[in-house]
């Protein structure tokens, strides 16, 4: 590389599957350059709809800062909720075709649940950098125009056997490259019922 010239932009392709060799989709795998990311650009709209009683899609990355909508295609009414301490909020009983919006203003995971149904579950991962990829069902993913250097590997699943569901690895960004990673996942929980007080 000539001296002064600008860091020539990389892809990284990801594998990722489990320890028997099972392909783990649904995984968030965000790069930050040691130097520090610039702030990602929203490209919505972002929507999590509600439909066949359950959310789609199962996990939604959004740049900070997003507006995501909450449509309702369901015949039956539903009451969406999160604890998660990147966003607590909470949409009353809204019905068919309506919808609701929220301001994600937090970086980090939002886990959500429906009052009414306790089967419905989905994840929003609200990102502050703009390498961010999701793993398709083939447990593939990519990771586009990386800058050279060092920086950090973060991989996120809701199920990895993992402090905080992630692994993090210090990698060198180089050039283009396919790098392989393995998951132990748990198995997803039964519906519990978490009822949360209509008033409030």
């Amino acid at each position: 590389m000539i001296a002064g010239a600008p860091a020539l932009a990389a892809d990284l392709t990801l594998s990722i599957k489990t320890p028997s060799g099972e392909p783990v989709k649904d995984a968030v795998i965000s790069f930050r350059p040691a130097g520090g990311a610039p702030a990602p650009k929203a490209q919505g709209p972002y929507v999590m709809i509600q439909q066949d009683i359950q959310f789609h899609p199962f996990v939604l990355i959004v740049p900070l800062g997003a507006d995501v909508n909450f449509p309702n295609r369901d015949k039956v009414r539903h009451h969406v909720y999160s604890f998660s301490a990147a966003k607590r909020f909470e949409l009353k009983l809204y019905g068919h075709d309506e919808t609701r919006t929220v301001h994600f203003d937090k970086a980090g995971v939002v886990a959500l649940g429906c009052n009414i149904h306790d089967s419905m579950s989905a994840f929003i991962d609200v990102v502050d950098t703009p390498y961010v990829a999701k793993s398709d069902d083939q447990g593939e993913a990519v990771l586009n125009d990386l800058p050279a250097g060092p920086g950090t590997l973060v991989l996120w699943q809701p199920y990895l056997k993992a402090p905080r569901n992630e692994q993090v690895h210090a990698v060198t960004i180089e050039g283009s490259a396919r790098q392989a990673y393995v998951m132990d996942l748990r198995a997803p929980p039964a519906p519990m019922t978490m009822t949360m007080p209509m008033g409030q």
